[in-house]
């Protein structure tokens, strides 16, 4: 019963938050191309993952009387289990944080998406193969011994999303969320040593019954803590993306009050007839300049501390190093390293043939390079 609401609730929970995911995703994309855009799409998907692998097990259990310790339903959790664990390891490369990446996030970072999934899927399908051609036709084997494929990569993706997490709250100021995060490795821990505790071991210390609930709980709750951490950090993502968005709008605004304050300059020198026309653009002035007054007020940080970070890099290498040495050196995808080059050069309003010794000279004259992370010999 305790697994069927489990379940129940998972699908539930899951398939929506992911649906709501999928959207938030599709409405940001079309509005700019930001490396990070790309985590809440990979973050949908393992939620999508726990969701459809709930329905299936459901419908096994429930309307098909399989048996929960079917070999074969215990297969498809191993399964799902480790999709999961795919696709959050490639969702943590866009979280965005000031601190050293952790080394399994350095090496997701070193293969292309694609090779990554590749030699994901080649390792786990040679390891599930020596399981499955061992374990199916022995009764005597366990599903505790079936999860041992999983375990260690349950561990290790907990251990790099323990500190991806952590520092990207530091980051934002948020050390309070400290707690949470560490209760969620807690909780992937209890729930990892639950699948593989064999049941005569349990049944010494504790009743079969109150070890499947306290199993229940631990899945159900660090799915939902989960849920609620990287939700969290897509409200920051969102944030930043709208204050940027706001910088470039302040910038677009004030080369239109140059303009305008320019025609209204030589409508005054030709045409002193021309009270009314003089009058209207002056209005239009006074509307356009308490416009930037406010979005001064509310955009009184031009550049993000990342932004800060790959300006001073470049300010400092620029000259002797290309933007994929650079980007390398940051330890960060070349795309990664241009998409924050357009974003400057958009906030900048920096255009033409000349962007990058622009950038250089702004890093240079601004007092930028105190912000540089490497050395350039």
């Amino acid at each position: 019963m305790y697994a069927h609401i489990e379940s129940t609730v998972t699908a539930l929970v899951c398939l929506l938050t992911a649906f709501v995911i999928q959207r938030i995703y599709d409405k940001e994309r079309k509005q700019q191309k930001v490396n990070t855009i790309s985590g809440i799409k990979w973050f949908g998907f393992a939620i999508f993952s726990w969701g459809i692998g709930a329905i299936v097990t459901l419908l096994a259990t429930k309307y098909f009387q399989v048996s929960a310790a079917a070999k074969w339903l215990v297969y498809w959790g191993v399964f799902i289990s480790l999709i999961n664990s795919l696709f959050i390891l490639l969702s943590l490369p866009s979280i965005e944080h000031q601190s050293k990446r952790n080394i399994i996030v350095q090496i997701v970072e070193r293969f292309s998406i694609k090779e990554f999934v590749m030699l994901f899927s080649g390792i786990f399908s040679m390891i599930a193969f020596v399981f499955i051609a061992t374990s199916y036709t022995n009764p005597d084997i366990s599903s505790s011994f079936i999860w041992l494929i999983d375990i260690p990569i349950s561990l290790v993706v907990a251990l790099a999303l323990l500190y991806e997490l952590n520092s990207a709250f530091i980051n934002r100021n948020m050390k309070f969320m400290y707690l949470p995060c560490f209760s969620l490795f807690v909780l992937i821990i209890i729930a990892v040593s639950h699948r593989i505790i064999p049941y005569e071991l349990v049944q010494e210390h504790i009743s079969l019954y109150n070890w499947s609930l306290i199993g229940i709980i631990t899945a159900i709750s660090f799915k939902f803590i989960f849920i609620l951490l990287f939700s969290i950090l897509l409200y920051s993502w969102k944030f930043l993306s709208e204050k940027e968005q706001q910088q470039s709008e302040f910038v677009t605004l004030e080369a239109e009050r140059n303009t305008l304050h320019a025609e209204n300059k030589k409508l005054q020198i030709a045409n002193g007839s021309h009270i009314d026309t003089i009058q209207s653009l002056t209005k239009k002035l006074k509307r356009q300049q308490q416009k930037v007054s406010e979005m001064q007020e509310a955009s009184k940080i031009v550049l993000s501390d990342r932004q800060k970070e790959v300006l001073a890099n470049l300010g400092i290498c620029g000259n002797k190093k290309s933007y994929t040495e650079i980007a390398e050196a940051m330890h960060i995808s070349v795309d990664g390293f241009q998409a924050h080059i357009y974003q400057i050069k958009k906030i900048l309003n920096i255009s033409g043939s000349g962007g990058k010794e622009q950038l250089i000279t702004y890093a240079t004259e601004n007092n930028l390079l105190q912000f540089a992370t490497i050395e350039c010999k």
